[in-house]
């Protein structure tokens, strides 16, 4: 059984994997909010990944990473530089330290969330983050291609959808993964025999995808479920029209709205 390094294991998506892992791999477990509930293949380790030495020690004795960990939303700058960009060269560099070579690394969709939904765009497609924290995936994608040309780490970058049991809006029907099939894509990244720098989609088999997952099909991803399966409730309860035409108009959807910091024209009305 490998021992594997999850960082952000508190969150949905590391809860998610820790149940679909059970008793496949060993599972070291970090994150800085505290897990009372292992189980007998988990242990726990408190990393602060902008501290070096303390993400040193998390990654000791592994044979893979799984990198969850850093603020998931858009967020200051100062919060998305610690959490998302420093955290994750610490994450690398204290894999090429340790000898760690394999690393699937949690990107998200918001790394390219500019792109319009009438445009299909596969793993070749330039960056186009649409937030702070869509710039700090496109941070970790770059910094693995580093890695791996560098150094030779092997890397998995996963543009993630949306992790959930089912799809819960229009959006949503585009990009959902569910637990199982982002557990297949992640085991792929850890298992598959000659991985040095990939790009997949994080969505199961989605009608209405906006992504062409070809690269993820070739590395033999055969996802399990449909989003359309749950099109007809979706359709009945939610309008694809959420009041916000530039957020409908882009794959984003609302982060590319967002906004952290506030236009010099708009203090005095703060």
């Amino acid at each position: 059984m490998k021992k594997i390094l999850m960082t952000g294991a508190a969150g949905v998506v590391g809860t998610f994997l820790r149940n679909e892992f059970r008793g496949r791999y060993h599972l070291r477990l970090s994150d800085m909010t505290a897990i009372d509930d292992c189980g007998p293949d988990e242990e726990f380790v408190e990393a602060d990944l902008s501290n070096l030495e303390a993400t040193q020690n998390a990654v000791a004795g592994v044979e893979g990473i799984i990198h969850l960990g850093g603020n998931s939303v858009e967020g200051d700058w100062g919060t998305i530089l610690n959490a998302n960009i420093i955290g994750a060269y610490n994450l690398f560099e204290a894999a090429r330290i340790d000898g760690v070579k394999r690393i699937v690394f949690a990107s998200s969709n918001h790394a390219v969330g500019f792109y319009k939904r009438d445009t299909t765009i596969d793993h070749t497609a330039a960056i186009r983050p649409d937030t702070r924290y869509g710039l700090s995936k496109a941070f970790g994608e770059s910094l693995a291609s580093l890695y791996a040309d560098k150094y030779g780490a092997e890397v998995m970058n996963i543009r993630i959808g949306n992790v959930a049991e089912k799809p819960i809006d229009v959006r949503r029907l585009s990009i959902w993964i569910s637990p199982r099939d982002i557990a297949q894509l992640v085991s792929i990244g850890l298992e598959y025999f000659d991985i040095k720098y990939e790009i997949v989609y994080g969505m199961s088999d989605n009608k209405r995808a906006w992504w062409d997952n070809s690269n993820a099909l070739r590395l033999g991803y055969a996802p399990q479920d449909r989003s359309e399966d749950y099109a007809a409730e979706v359709l009945a309860e939610h309008s694809a029209d959420t009041g916000d035409a530039v957020a409908d108009a882009h794959q984003g959807g609302d982060f590319v709205t967002a906004e952290s910091i506030i236009h010099p024209a708009k203090m005095d009305e703060h």
